[in-house]
């Protein structure tokens, strides 16, 4: 007799479980994954102040960043989206977010020099490109409480901060840093150059039409905006570590070529799986 009671409860006790499970699948439950590096967008924000004309990193720091950023590139072959942006005194969108190798290396071939560091605003202008295609981003434009916990769970979007010195214009980047980290957008920070004393030199095709830098294709030495021929790396690594922690990234230091291509080479893997919010309803129905 207890046999058969226990039969016939059956049906009742799976209908429950059933109801449970199917109530559970309405609700739209989420969950926390890890989402491999390909379905990430990465923005490389690369400085081109004046000061990456020094000669400390043969030929110049600028030549050997742009060598750096395109055996990055190419090494990506396609599997993730990459965005470029350049700032000096100020910072812009050169190639949105894509897997078109060819424009991004044609855009890295044509970096050009100009005066002063916004490195704050190449972080903002980084956010908001992400913004274009990841709808859980907000602009910057959009206020948004500073994160009052650590970051746990991360956009599978990145931004990625090559500069040879400090901000000297526009926003301060731990500001930026903040908003970057509101939206769960992580910063890696590389500072870049050594500190021996080094003349500047950049070809024309190198420097910008800025008045203040001599683009008469003889290149450019010392004597302006105190950026002279024997000026030193004065990299900020007290702000790009505290950039890259505020945001759950992580600060590189180059002081060669080898050393750049190597830390944009092992990037991707110190990035390859980032937690993200989906809805796991499929599982419960």
């Amino acid at each position: 007799p207890g046999r058969s009671l226990w039969r016939r409860r059956i049906p009742l006790i799976l209908f429950a479980i059933g109801l449970v499970v199917l109530g559970t699948g309405a609700a739209r439950p989420q969950a926390s994954v890890l989402v491999p590096s390909d379905s990430a967008t990465i923005l490389l924000a690369m400085d081109v102040s004046a000061s990456m004309c020094s000669t400390d990193v043969s030929p110049n720091r600028i030549t050997a960043a742009q060598h750096a950023a395109r055996d990055f590139v190419k090494s990506q072959d396609g599997k993730s989206q990459i965005g470029l942006v350049t700032f000096s005194g100020i910072a812009g969108l050169i190639v949105p977010p894509t897997k078109d190798t060819g424009a991004l290396l044609k855009a890295i071939d044509g970096l050009r020099t100009a005066r002063g560091t916004a490195i704050g605003q190449a972080i903002l202008t980084s956010v908001d490109a992400i913004s274009e295609i990841n709808p859980q981003v907000q602009p910057t434009g959009v206020q948004l409480p500073a994160p009052t916990t650590a970051l746990a769970d991360f956009q599978p979007d990145t931004i990625v901060v090559l500069t040879d010195g400090r901000n000297t214009d526009g926003v301060d980047p731990v500001t930026a840093a903040t908003q970057a980290a509101a939206r769960h957008v992580r910063v890696y920070t590389i500072g870049f150059g050594t500190t021996n004393p080094s003349p500047m030199v950049c070809p024309a095709a190198q420097i910008s039409g800025d008045a203040a830098i001599r683009g008469d294709g003889r290149g450019f030495g010392g004597g302006f905006g105190g950026y002279g021929g024997g000026r030193y790396q004065q990299i900020d690594e007290a702000t790009l570590t505290k950039v890259a922690s505020l945001t759950g990234g992580k600060y590189f230091q180059a002081k060669d070529a080898k050393s750049l291509s190597d830390v944009l080479r092992d990037l991707p893997g110190s990035i390859s799986l980032t937690k993200k919010h989906t809805e796991v309803t499929i599982y419960f129905a």
